[in-house]
């Protein structure tokens, strides 16, 4: 394995391990997380739904980010999940979770990048094609 593949897969396992952390809290108070999803506005039965829908997404996309053939799929589905959460729960009033979010949906949005081949351009790579 070379040191970039190594690195990238470092940087997946570290980006999943946030994600999968946040699974045991989930299983264990889900009547409480469901309870404080509703109090954001959410009718309750929409609430559980939901909350069941964000574990399924957490551990596939988790998964795939980490283990799986497809990393876009995986990172997509992270996404899926950090994009609504942020903004309900985390942008009246932004709170510390808010910037930590933005920078994971950053560093998801580099994972898809990198994965389709683009990667970041260089400023060598710049200069020789000018």
């Amino acid at each position: 394995m070379t040191a970039s593949k190594l690195f990238d897969f470092l940087g997946r396992v570290l980006m999943a391990a946030l994600f999968v952390a946040a699974l045991p809290g989930k299983f264990s108070n889900f009547a409480e997380t469901a309870g404080f999803i509703a109090s954001k506005g959410i009718p309750e039965p929409l609430a559980s739904v939901l909350l069941a829908a964000a574990i399924v997404l957490l551990i596939a996309g988790s998964i795939l980010l980490v283990f799986g053939s497809n990393t876009v799929l995986g990172a997509s589905l992270l996404l899926l999940f950090l994009v609504p959460t942020t903004l309900i729960f985390h942008t009246v009033p932004i709170d510390g979770s808010f910037f930590t979010n933005l920078a994971l949906i950053g560093a998801l949005i580099l994972a898809i990048t990198r994965a389709w081949g683009n990667g970041v351009p260089s400023f060598t790579n710049i200069r020789s094609k000018g």
